[in-house]
Formats: C-alpha cells, sequence, structure tokens
C-alpha cells in the first residue's frame, strides 16, 4: 500500500507508515531476536528510510517495546472478548483454549518473541517480560481462574484444582509447539503440517470436553459447538497476501480431508 498516495490525510499517511514499521518490526524481531534485527531491514521492509523510523521510534529498544506491546494487545483484545461472550463457562474455557492453539502456528511472531524474552529471562537478561506479565498476561490469569472457579461452582466443571486444569489445558499446547522439532525426530511426522495441526486442535478439544466437564455429554457438545464455530485459520503472519491466501487455502483443505477420513474410519 502506497503511504504517500496524496488523497490520503497526512494523519492517515503518518499511521500507515507506522503500522508497516511495527509490522515489519514484529517479522523481524521474531525472527532475528532484539540483538539480531537491523533498524535498516526493518526500514527496507517497511519502506521508509530510517529517519522516518527514528521520528516514530526513538530507538531500536523503542521500536522492540511497541512491536510487542502490539503483539500482546491483540493477544489481550481476543481473549477479552471470547472471555466475555454469552456462552456458557465451559464453552468459553474451551473457546480460550482453541485461541491458544491456533494462535501458536497461525501467528509464528508471537510464538516466537515469547520465546526469544523467556531466554532473555532465564539467562537473566534485561527483559520486557515483567511489565508485559503486570499489563497483558496478570489480568487475563486472574479472569481464567475466576471463570474457571465459577464453572466448578455451578457443577458444570469437575472439582479439581483449578491450577492443574489450566495447566492441563493450556500447558498441553505449549509443550506440544515447544517439543514439535523433537517429536519430528521421534516419529518421523511433522507436528506442524496442516493435516495433523488440524487433527490435534479437533482432538485436544474434544478430549478437554471428556475430562473437565461433569456430564460428559454436555462437554461433547460443547468441544462439537466450539470446534464448529471456529474454522481452523491459516497463517496472518505470511509475508505477502497470496503466500497467506495459499496457505489459508491449504490448511483448510487439510483440515476437511482430515475430517473426512476420520468418518470413514468410524
Amino acid at each position: 500500500m502506497d503511504t504517500s498516495n496524496p488523497s490520503r490525510s497526512q494523519t492517515e499517511r503518518a499511521d500507515l507508515a507506522r503500522t508497516r514499521i511495527l509490522e515489519a518490526a514484529i517479522r523481524q524481531f521474531s525472527t532475528n531476536g532484539l540483538a539480531g534485527a537491523r533498524t535498516e531491514q526493518i526500514a527496507e521492509e517497511a519502506g521508509v528510510n530510517k529517519a522516518l523510523l527514528y521520528y516514530y521510534f526513538k530507538s531500536k529498544d523503542d521500536l522492540y517495546e511497541a512491536a510487542l506491546q502490539s503483539v500482546f494487545e491483540e493477544v489481550r483484545a481476543s481473549s477479552m472478548a471470547t472471555l466475555e461472550a454469552d456462552a456458557s463457562v465451559g464453552e468459553r474455557f474451551l473457546q480460550i483454549v482453541l485461541g491458544n492453539f491456533d494462535r501458536s502456528y497461525s501467528h509464528p511472531s508471537w510464538r516466537a518473541l515469547m520465546q526469544h524474552e523467556m531466554v532473555r529471562l532465564h539467562r537473566g537478561e534485561q527483559n520486557s517480560l515483567a511489565p508485559m506479565a503486570e499489563r497483558f498476561f496478570r489480568p487475563l490469569w486472574v479472569m481464567v481462574d475466576k471463570l474457571l472457579e465459577a464453572g466448578i461452582a455451578s457443577g458444570e466443571l469437575v472439582v479439581v484444582d483449578l491450577t492443574q486444569m489450566r495447566y492441563t489445558a493450556l500447558g498441553a499446547n505449549v509443550f506440544y509447539f515447544l517439543s514439535a522439532p523433537l517429536t519430528q525426530l521421534v516419529t518421523g511426522a511433522d507436528p506442524l503440517e496442516c493435516g495433523e495441526l488440524a487433527r490435534r486442535r479437533k482432538v485436544a478439544i474434544e478430549y478437554l470436553g471428556q475430562t473437565i466437564f461433569t456430564d460428559r455429554q454436555h462437554g461433547a457438545r460443547m468441544a462439537a459447538r466450539v470446534l464448529e464455530s471456529t474454522p481452523m485459520p491459516g497463517t496472518p503472519d505470511s509475508p505477502t497476501e497470496d503466500s497467506r491466501n495459499a496457505t489459508i487455502k491449504s490448511c483448510n483443505i487439510e483440515a476437511i480431508q482430515t475430517s473426512a477420513n476420520e468418518v470413514r474410519r468410524k
């Protein structure tokens, strides 16, 4: 998109330029980390000069913080929408888990940025997780726990330690993607291939439908409803519109074929 279009207002052109810089920064930081990313490359990819980049962001660190906030704000907004949806507690929790799974593969920049920050945290290096945890993760964590407490109190969810329920449901997603390279070495199958992703997201939600609900039939219905209402996404982080559309089409075809094969086996 040409940000120099004279039909646009100066404010619109400025917003577009800043957005392009942020999008390029997210891709570069997720690929190379804070130390490895170069502002020259970010500016070139965004279609601006370095002077304009530094007009909007005072330093590379400032740009990095803005990129992280942009990604985390998107996660917070989508999670809040799910938590506040007009649905039962169990259905909302299943939707949170499915959203977490889908985000982990359809937004690889989110996953990579989190991994970079976790490495910096474990090394005792200066990192951005503390302020991000306070601003984004703590409020969501508290809301999810309150959601589970309400589900247990209402009798919809089984009476177990709610922290363990959260770890079991969301932690399984984290382990699946972190262990994907080792899993491929052990099994010879790629856990991140579209067909396998389609199968895994389906069985993960169906499993929770059979384990965290007091009424398994109700749980099965909730799992089916969540899967039906949430089509498998592609990869919005793809660098071009053509490749993004191709990936979405490929993954959706794989998902349909996987479901059809399961029906035939039954």
